[in-house]
């Protein structure tokens, strides 16, 4: 999952995907739309390209150049998805959610789900257990992390509110993320985590007292009377466990050789699995070219 958090998981990179599954292609329109400056933009779309997200090209009969999903980019859309499925529960503050989505395979207004491949019943935390997968313990090389968490979460909101953004701006930081991902290995005390992640002190405090104010954990003292606390999903947190997995099904799916980590097994219909998003009302898979939206603010072009 390192593999996934290093590509996707940056305040720019994200805008630049969002704004291209919004249609945008053209380096003029991103740059216009994101307010980006021109080498911030020039350097995260050439790692999009690198990394096999986007390709460059020029469509049949224009002369501009643009930038294309490949096929591993558009499997982007369900970690999307899962990702606004949490937003619009637990972020929109009460008010209607951005952004409306019309799956135009079935035609009705949806929201997106995140399932059981097998038995299509969604997927909770609590009903998933896992194991050691072909890829367990491999790492073809090392994530460098950045130790800064972004100083201006806002930028995610850039031009367009979005529930996406404001899901990443919990998690979107590298290391809340793999902080995130060895709690749900039943990693909860602070000292654990130092030794799991190789993480600094002062790093770990200040990621794990944002996802306590966020309303991920709880802290509850694991000594009577004590000063030492483990950290403990609370019911929102708990729901972060969908965008994870179908995060982690896009990179054993693209980055891990046919090698995946883990086995995901459902306790309900006794099956391994992968997380599929789908619509809420015909309960087919959601893909990008099978969507339309209506959106619930203005946008400024």
């Amino acid at each position: 999952m390192r593999k996934t958090v290093e590509i996707v998981l940056d305040s720019w990179t994200f805008l630049i995907i969002r704004e291209a599954f919004f249609g945008v292609q053209s380096f003029e329109k991103f740059q216009r739309r994101l307010g980006i400056p021109r080498q911030t933009l020039s350097t995260r779309l050439a790692a999009l390209v690198e990394n096999q997200i986007l390709v460059q090209g020029r469509r049949q009969g224009e002369r501009a150049s643009g930038y294309f999903f490949t096929e591993r980019g558009k499997d982007l859309f369900s970690t999307m998805l899962a990702l606004m499925e949490f937003g619009d529960k637990w972020l929109t503050g009460g008010e209607r959610p951005p952004l409306q989505l019309i799956h135009t395979r079935c035609g009705c207004e949806c929201h997106p789900v995140t399932v059981c491949s097998e038995c299509l019943e969604p997927v909770n935390a609590r009903d998933v257990t896992f194991r050691d997968g072909p890829g367990a313990g491999y790492s073809p090389y090392e994530i460098k992390l950045r130790s800064r968490r972004s100083s201006d979460p806002a930028l995610l909101e850039r031009v367009r509110p979005c529930s996406v953004a404001r899901t990443l701006q919990i998690i979107g930081d590298r290391w809340s993320f793999l902080i995130l991902r060895e709690a749900w290995f039943g990693v909860r005390r602070f000292d654990e985590m130092i030794d799991k992640l190789g993480i600094a002190t002062n790093i770990l405090s200040d990621r794990l007292a944002h996802l306590v104010e966020a309303g991920v954990f709880r802290k509850e003292p694991y000594r009577k009377g004590g000063d030492r606390f483990e950290y403990r999903f609370t019911e929102m947190g708990k729901d972060l466990y969908r965008p994870m997995i179908v995060m982690m099904r896009w990179g054993d799916r693209w980055l891990s050789d046919g090698k995946p980590p883990l086995r995901l097994r459902h306790r309900l219909c006794g099956s391994d699995f992968e997380p599929l998003v789908v619509c809420s009302h015909c309960k087919e898979p959601i893909v990008a070219n099978e969507t339309n939206y209506i959106l619930t603010y203005e946008l400024d072009e």
